[in-house]
């Protein structure tokens, strides 16, 4: 342990469960949370002090409002752009974009770049049509070095991919059968400069895949479920670093850290 500090402070909403953080290219850290309450967005320094809150806490979810989020999962930054993403989340089902410096609300949108919907929506059937609503969670939003913004629909099983301002550009299905929590909960990209990679993970089926970014297909996998070590009891986030190297998450009775060594970089 180097350093820690959270819980309740002066000016802010702490979550009453964590779920989501970012740091982003200037080095501050962004934190959302998935508990029942939970309709906002924490931005601190690197030491933990307090600069920002977008949203706060209440009840009830609303996929339209333009004041609080609903239980957001996960958070990416565009700091050129001083925009915020969350994918929003395990109430509400869309993502949301704000200025990142002041917090005022810009844009957001659902399934397809249309506008979300809370109306109750069958479970997902992978013999039936593509939902045209997210699913509850919306799980993680990442984008890309090409200004692309990935969304991970979870339970639906897919991978939405968007233009900046919300217009759909495609999806993709992985382990279409998966049923449950589904098999897209979080990405990464590979650190090299095409970004040709990116690294998903699947709770449900116990697996990190290897996915090429630019085709969207499954090039391979690592991982089953079990609690050995390489193995994985609902690997629920990942992350990786400069060289290359992946450090996966697990939840519920899982409760560790995993970091996995690129072995086609070793001498």
């Amino acid at each position: 342990m180097i350093r820690h500090w959270g819980g309740p402070g002066a000016g802010f909403q702490w979550p009453e469960n964590e779920h989501g953080i970012f740091v982003d290219d200037a080095d501050f850290v962004w934190l959302a949370g998935n508990g029942k309450k939970e309709g906002q967005l924490l931005k601190f320094t690197m030491d933990g002090k307090f600069v920002l809150q977008i949203g706060k806490q209440g009840e009830g979810n609303d996929s339209n409002s333009t004041t609080r989020l609903g239980s957001p999962a996960d958070v990416a930054v565009d700091v050129a752009a001083k925009e915020v993403y969350a994918a929003d989340g395990y109430a509400n089902r869309r993502v949301a974009v704000f200025d990142s410096e002041t917090g005022a609300y810009k844009r957001h949108w659902g399934a397809y770049g249309k506008q979300p919907s809370d109306e109750k929506m069958p479970r997902y059937d992978p013999a039936s049509s593509p939902s045209p609503q997210f699913g509850n969670p919306v799980h993680c939003v990442c984008v890309d070095k090409d200004g692309f913004v990935y969304v991970c629909d979870r339970a639906n099983n897919r991978l939405q991919v968007f233009r900046k301002d919300g217009t759909f550009v495609l999806e993709h299905m992985y382990e279409k059968m998966t049923r449950g929590s589904g098999s897209v909960f979080d990405l990464v990209f590979s650190p090299d400069k095409e970004q040709k990679f990116i690294y998903m993970v699947d709770g449900t089926n116990g697996e990190v895949r290897i996915v090429e970014r630019a085709s969207k297909e499954t090039l391979g996998r690592f991982g089953r479920t079990g609690r050995q070590v390489g193995q994985f009891t609902v690997v629920h986030n990942i992350a990786i670093d400069r060289q290359g190297n992946i450090f996966t998450s697990e939840v519920n009775t899982g409760q560790r850290v995993q970091k996995f060594r690129r072995t086609d970089l070793q001498d």
